[in-house]
């Protein structure tokens, strides 16, 4: 299933993709999608059965309609950093016996066309196209990375939006890079786990100004989704509701020859996971 989430910013209302293209209102069925629904099996149920019979579902005039981020009340969100080979190659950075981990603030996320804000005093704003995973069942000190898999409602594009002086040159840890308002575009959708068979196969694709910039594989990811689920729930409780993101291939601003072209306001970036969705987003100064 393809689950989104439309309307203004902070009241958006639930809503299913059928397979025809046809935007469905599920307002009716749940009141939104968000952990509660994701661990909810019997709800779950109710719009599975729904989105087989989709044309119960009333149809939605998508003209001039927001897209919100596909996950509401989010918990929390970790992201895994140099977790491609080729990125952390144009980087120069040493591939990492375990996974690197820091946080972005629930705030961070909006949704996937909405504006992004480069922050005040900013000098290197940089993109990153990356896989999001949301959780679906309470996963703590897992086996192995099937059972990490087994823990997944499903995913979604994510730009984890990042500001590299902040994050490296000011001291502290990455985190200060990373959380600035709007630096976490989420969606269109969050497409249900048994539509994407192998995690480990999909492209992404980031382009700014319409120049392709990031064109990579989630194969290169050097810990995969099911490793990095089993990983850190040794490290901490993982919700439903909480998101990973999972790192980013070659092609940010930060890995390019001098003078590097770090994002400005004005600038377009259009970004994909293919089967999950399509965002853009036009930056301008907070």
């Amino acid at each position: 299933m393809k689950l989104l989430r439309v309307g203004t910013a902070g009241v958006e209302r639930p809503a299913l993709l059928d397979r025809d293209g046809t935007l469905r209102d599920l307002s009716g069925i749940v009141p939104d999608i968000d952990g509660d629904l994701l661990a909810d099996a019997s709800a779950l149920a109710r719009v599975r059965a729904a989105a087989e019979n989709a044309g119960v579902l009333p149809a939605l005039d998508a003209t001039g309609l927001r897209v919100g981020p596909p996950l509401g009340r989010i918990g929390k969100i970790v992201c895994i950093g140099l977790n491609y080979h080729d990125h952390a190659a144009e980087t120069g950075a040493e591939i990492p016996a375990e996974p690197i981990l820091f946080f972005k603030a629930p705030d961070t996320v909006v949704g996937p066309d909405d504006t992004v804000l480069v922050p005040r005093g900013s000098r290197k704003t940089d993109w990153e196209v990356e896989l999001a995973v949301v959780i679906g069942r309470t996963a703590r000190y897992l086996g192995s990375a099937d059972e990490g898999l087994a823990h997944v409602a499903g995913y979604a594009t994510a730009h984890d939006v990042s500001e590299r002086e902040f994050q490296i040159e000011r001291g502290g840890t990455w985190d200060k890079g990373k959380n600035c308002e709007t630096f976490n575009p989420l969606g269109p959708w969050l497409v249900t786990a048994d539509e994407v068979p192998d995690p480990q196969a999909l492209p992404l694709r980031l382009w700014v100004n319409g120049e392709l910039k990031q064109n990579g594989t989630t194969a290169e990811q050097i810990f995969p989704v099911g490793e990095v689920v089993r990983y850190l729930s040794h490290f901490m409780t993982l919700y439903p509701g909480d998101i990973i993101n999972t790192g980013t291939p070659a092609g940010v601003a930060m890995g390019q020859p001098e003078p590097k072209p770090y994002l400005k306001a004005g600038d377009v970036v259009e970004l994909e996971v293919e089967g999950l969705g399509r965002q853009r987003q036009e930056l301008k100064d907070a």
